[in-house]
């Protein structure tokens, strides 16, 4: 924390390997938590808890805790109290001291609560459905939901689940295919009888919907068993489902982290789950990192369903070729610009460039003397259309909206106005940003790979260094 918080433009590299670190030991500190709340009798979990669980596990380094979301939930209840009072000054929901919950049992009272709660979210808060852009992951986190006022059918139907509870009326989470519901029973508490509920679309600004209005909701008919409550841990495995979803189709962010992290809440909640087992694996070989870890996996996998023999044996010969090979490896390649074959490059890594047709900002970490990727990518690009072609130094660029480019000669030109490029990784490859040009990294006494799994060992070694 001491480095991520000074000043100044120096000290990239720590910067960068100490947030890593704070990611690591945060995430591990809040999957202990999700654990313990896990192991809580199913009548103690708070819903609104296990989101923010889930929030905070995607988003260690941000600032989130459940008594700040609790009490922006405890302000908007405190608005619907005061819509009710103006409504009716008698109302039960009125009548209880601080802390205090009665619960509504008379339907007609029950129903002036949510009339009230619509009101407040949907009329005064202008919270919605966020149909412009519904698969954004930040629909799925609930202090962004509560910043933003938007949100997907789960996030919304946990807030309205949660304002009603504190107000006495018992909504239930109901896993309704494509369209999260709460339910409200109208008649006998507890009834099996799926007629005997209204079911309420917190994505749809709080309507009241019959069983068959559901049914044209989604458009096409389900059976009974999908308008039955579900438990907390239910809920929860929708939420992380959903973010595994989104975190599979962002195949442009090669880390892939939200499709990781949410493997990881799924098996904290699933540990025996083998088809999200053999997608850890698959996705840490992909990706060619922690390959102990794939050869861990498989092995827990071939002890849970020796059929995935096949599947297993294949990932684990090449993770162990992977491993042979890493302990041959003799570090990155040296380019020098003296050398003759790097005669045409004109730039060199540090400098902030703007390129010419999209007019981004970015700043050079690597360069090749020609383009050095495969023949579909250099199709896929058009990159025959440029005047030079593929035969043209091609560089490795870090763009100010956080992606990574690979950038022809001829479409760079130097930035006459430089300015720091905010971007993830710049502490990676640059250890200071002199207000002209960055400062490339100096050979570190100890190299630490991109992922590791860091035992207190390593954290204390690493911190005696940077005292050092």
């Amino acid at each position: 924390m001491s480095i991520l918080n000074m000043e100044g433009r120096k000290c990239l590299t720590w910067r960068y390997y100490a947030k890593k670190i704070l990611y690591f030991l945060r995430q591990q500190n809040i999957l202990k938590n999700l654990k313990a709340y896990l192991e809580r009798p199913g009548d103690q979990l708070s819903f609104l808890e296990g989101a923010v669980l889930i929030d905070q596990y995607c988003n260690p380094l941000s600032d989130i805790c459940l008594t700040s979301v609790q009490a922006q939930v405890d302000d908007i209840t405190d608005k619907v109290r005061q819509v009710l009072r103006t409504k009716n000054p008698r109302h039960p929901s009125l009548a209880p001291k601080a802390g205090e919950v009665l619960i509504v049992s008379d339907v007609e009272f029950q129903r002036q609560v949510l009339d009230a709660v619509n009101c407040v979210l949907y009329e005064q808060l202008k919270y919605k459905g966020n149909e412009m852009d519904y698969y954004n992951s930040l629909n799925s986190y609930i202090h962004q939901v509560l910043i933003r006022r938007t949100g997907i059918p789960i996030s919304l139907s946990v807030l309205y689940l949660t304002i009603a509870r504190q107000l006495g009326v018992r909504l239930e989470p109901v896993n309704f295919p494509s369209h999260f519901l709460l339910r409200w029973c109208q008649g006998k508490e507890g009834s099996t009888d799926i007629f005997d509920y209204m079911y309420i679309d917190a994505f749809g600004k709080g309507k009241q919907l019959t069983v068959k209005e559901c049914e044209y909701l989604i458009g096409h008919h389900v059976t009974e068993e999908f308008y039955g409550v579900v438990t907390s841990k239910e809920v929860l495995q929708r939420m992380v489902g959903n973010l595994l979803n989104l975190g599979k189709r962002e195949s442009t962010d090669q880390s892939y982290q939200l499709l990781r992290d949410s493997l990881d809440l799924y098996l904290a909640m699933y540990p025996d789950n083998v088809q999200h087992l053999m997608l850890q694996a698959r996705l840490y070989f992909h990706l060619g990192i922690w390959p102990e870890k794939v050869l861990d996996i498989l092995q827990h996998v071939q002890v849970l369903d020796p059929s995935q023999h096949g599947a297993v044996g294949y990932l684990v010969q090449h993770t162990l070729e992977h491993i042979e090979r890493r302990k041959e490896e003799v570090g990155p390649e040296v380019k020098h610009h003296s050398d003759e074959k790097h005669k045409d490059i004109c730039f060199s890594i540090g400098l902030i460039m703007k390129h010419k047709r999209y007019g981004y900002n970015c700043v050079i970490y690597g360069w090749d003397p020609t383009c050095m990727m495969g023949q579909e990518w250099i199709r896929n690009m058009n990159v025959h259309s440029l005047p030079h072609g593929p035969h043209q130094p091609f560089y490795n660029v870090l763009v100010e909206d956080g992606s990574c480019i690979y950038a022809a000669q001829e479409n760079l030109e130097y930035n006459l106005e430089p300015h720091e490029i905010l971007h993830p990784d710049v502490g990676r490859y640059f250890s200071e940003f002199t207000g002209t040009h960055y400062l490339a990294n100096a050979e570190l006494e100890i190299r630490y790979p991109e992922d590791l799994e860091l035992s207190c060992a390593t954290v204390q070694k690493i911190y005696s260094t940077v005292k050092e």
